[in-house]
């Protein structure tokens, strides 16, 4: 070849290479139909979903808030009062003993369920043979029915339980954990908090998988002990992890319901003493002649308490964020 075709090929521009005919259908063989998707498709897709939580939670809600300023009764459509129901609840003093004992409820649960659980995990979250037993002992109260573990408890608090027996033995005597009021609600709340302790645990487990290992090792060069790290790594690490166990814990505890209506029955305690909001709702809005617009308006006040309590606990997450 010489040197002026070897310039001449140079020279001459790539020939252009047509594309074929599936490249240009883009991948579609030739004859087969062109699929347009439509913009109703994911709609279509999040249909039952959307159907779901529309008529079993969205519809309830806006039912309860419209019959809260009514007088509706079970089976009598009621009229619009305003707000004479909330009024009434000013002069209630089941309400007043209701919010009481939901307020307590939080005060005593939320703080064990936020710092308990923690421990746990700390302790559980070593490496070592047979820690996978202990974990699903610590998690099978979670998983177990309500029901059973409030009947397990009574039995085991009860008169003739086996809690009494032992402290009979030890010659302290008997105690009446479900017949004294503050002892029934404290009760209560140990079973809350043994109940939760499995749940919260496998939250910070996740949390404490992501410190990382390096700032224990730096903080136990500096000559840091074992509570000084928990203080100045540990906590400030799953800080995150804490905020929001104290919010799912304080929605849970104000809204209590099973544990103390197992232990203390419908009735509520002694002289219905130990009752909650969510107890009064069920006993008030309840049975033929259940007043659903009052029941309504309790179940308002509950939520708005709810709402407040979540806002306040990530009000104070800011705060120590600033």
């Amino acid at each position: 070849m010489t040197t002026s075709t070897v310039s001449s090929a140079a020279a001459s521009p790539p020939e252009r290479v047509e594309p074929t005919r599936a490249a240009r259908s883009g991948g579609r063989r030739p004859g087969s139909p062109i699929r347009r998707q439509l913009p109703t498709s994911p709609w279509l897709f999040a249909a039952p979903g959307l159907l779901i939580v529309g008529a079993f939670s969205l519809y309830p809600f806006i039912s309860t808030l419209v019959n809260a300023f009514t007088d509706r009764r079970t089976l009598i459509p009621g009229q619009f009062v305003g707000l004479a129901n909330f009024e009434e609840l000013l002069h209630d003093d089941m309400f007043w003993i209701g919010l009481r004992n939901s307020t307590l409820y939080v005060l005593g649960v939320v703080p064990a369920l936020v710092i308990l659980p923690l421990l746990l995990a700390m302790l559980v979250q070593r490496h070592i043979p047979g820690i996978t037993f202990f974990r699903s002992a610590f998690y099978t109260p979670v998983v177990a029915s309500i029901v059973v573990v409030g009947l397990i408890w009574v039995w085991m608090l009860d008169d003739r339980g086996l809690v009494n027996a032992v402290l009979e033995a030890v010659g302290v005597g008997k105690v009446g954990f479900l017949s004294d009021q503050w002892l029934l609600l404290g009760s209560a709340m140990a079973v809350t908090v043994w109940k939760g302790l499995g749940y919260y645990m496998i939250i910070y487990l996740a949390a404490l998988a992501n410190v990382p290992r390096e700032l224990h090792e730096a903080a136990a060069v500096d000559g840091a002990g074992p509570v000084r790290r928990f203080v100045t790594v540990t906590v400030p690490a799953v800080r995150s992890t804490m905020v929001l166990v104290g919010a799912l814990s304080s929605v849970a505890a104000f809204k209590v319901f099973s544990e103390v209506y197992l232990m203390a029955g419908p009735s509520g305690g002694p002289a219905g003493e130990d009752t909650t909001l969510v107890m009064l709702v069920q006993r008030v809005g309840t049975g033929l002649s259940g007043r659903v617009g009052y029941a309504s308006a309790i179940s308002v006040v509950v939520f708005v308490v709810t709402v407040a309590l979540m806002l306040l606990v990530l009000r104070a997450d800011r705060r120590e964020d600033a």
